[in-house]
């Protein structure tokens, strides 16, 4: 993990609280930090907050992560943190708290279907998404030029195939967590680009 001290104010979602820290940690009680593992909204990464003794912070609210200077007192450090380095039950809420933030802000990720382009001459970033393959992608391609699509519900009528155009994006940023040796990225960012 990396200690995160950006200029940037970074949006996030609370996937696990660990009041009395890691679990692992030998330490006495009275000496572990409590902690929370967090999934950025924008970009999707995921963040270790160390918490102050008196926090407040509880799982399925959004937290605003400040620059260190105009940082809200609760959190006392901010890490990046891999998928194997959150907690079981942060792994587990993971999915979730995508499938909500795909919901709130359903307009942008239906735009990654009409603005997907390619990667090369030979990928396509709608290749990237489990399930979709040339024909899939293609029907895509063709229904987007006709008009674009204005809602998950207007793709899944409009390309057979695909049923569930939210699922397919949960599936994909979850595996664009979960794997830190993927070539191509298109919504979760690797840890080391923090």
């Amino acid at each position: 993990m990396s200690t995160t001290e950006s200029d940037e104010r970074v949006e996030t979602v609370v996937l696990d609280v660990l009041p009395n820290g890691r679990p692992g940690d030998d330490r006495p009680p009275s000496q572990k930090d409590p902690l929370a593992y967090a999934l950025g909204v924008e970009e999707f990464g995921l963040y270790e907050l160390t918490l102050s003794d008196d926090a407040h912070v509880l799982v399925g609210r959004r937290l605003v992560v400040e620059p260190r200077d105009d940082r809200d007192e609760q959190i006392v450090t901010v890490q990046d943190a891999s998928y194997t380095e959150v907690s079981g039950a942060a792994q587990s809420e993971l999915k979730y708290a995508i499938e909500e933030l795909i919901e709130a802000d359903e307009r942008r990720f239906v735009d990654f279907y009409n603005e997907a382009q390619p990667i090369t001459l030979r990928l396509h970033q709608l290749n990237l998404l489990p399930g979709i393959g040339k024909k899939l992608r293609n029907d895509i391609l063709d229904e987007r030029k006709r008009e674009p699509f204005d809602a998950f519900e207007d793709i899944a009528e409009r390309v057979s195939g695909l049923h569930h155009p939210k699922d397919v994006l949960v599936e994909r940023i979850t595996e664009e967590l979960r794997e830190d040796d993927l070539k191509y990225r298109i919504f979760a960012r690797a840890e080391s680009e923090a």
